[in-house]
């Protein structure tokens, strides 16, 4: 690589940085309101992504013992985020899931993040949104090369 594009990519990686550390100072995101931890914020997020699973699937996610996710699931059933049930097609495993005040907190997130680039948006020109969607859907699909490419690697499969 050259030096000038090690250097773009070097500046650009400082903005985002800056960026993020200015919406974090904010402090309006539910992941700063909240009280969970940030193993109950990534089972949260993973019941999003997946919709359910099982306390071993969460285990493997996580890289800890099934113990240690069965507490973690144990208090977020206490705050009314997850629920659990038993798996339909084997009555042994007991699956979990967001209920409708995690689903919610989700939403919460992934909306406060929405809002404060949208604000953001709102102060560009046209011809700089032009620019930002072309370079935002360019992401978008290298983004989407890469995880199929390592999905379809022998490791991933």
């Amino acid at each position: 690589m050259n030096n000038e594009r090690e250097e773009l990519i070097h500046r650009i990686n400082q903005t985002q940085r800056a960026l993020a550390r200015l919406f974090a100072q904010q402090h309006q995101s539910p992941l700063f309101t909240s009280n969970l931890t940030l193993r109950q914020l990534k089972v949260i997020m993973l019941l999003s992504i997946n919709g359910s699973a099982s306390g071993q699937d969460l285990a493997h996610d996580l890289g800890v013992g099934l113990g240690t996710v069965t507490g973690i699931v144990d208090r977020l059933v206490a705050h009314g985020l997850v629920s659990r049930h038993e798996d339909p097609h084997d009555r042994r495993v007991r699956r979990v899931e967001l209920t409708p005040a995690g689903t919610r907190l989700i939403e919460e997130i992934n909306n406060a993040g929405v809002e404060q680039y949208r604000r953001i948006m709102d102060h560009l020109d046209t011809e700089t949104l032009r620019a930002l969607d072309q370079v935002t859907r360019t992401i978008h699909t290298v983004a989407g090369n890469l995880a199929r490419n390592e999905h379809d690697t022998p490791a991933h499969r």
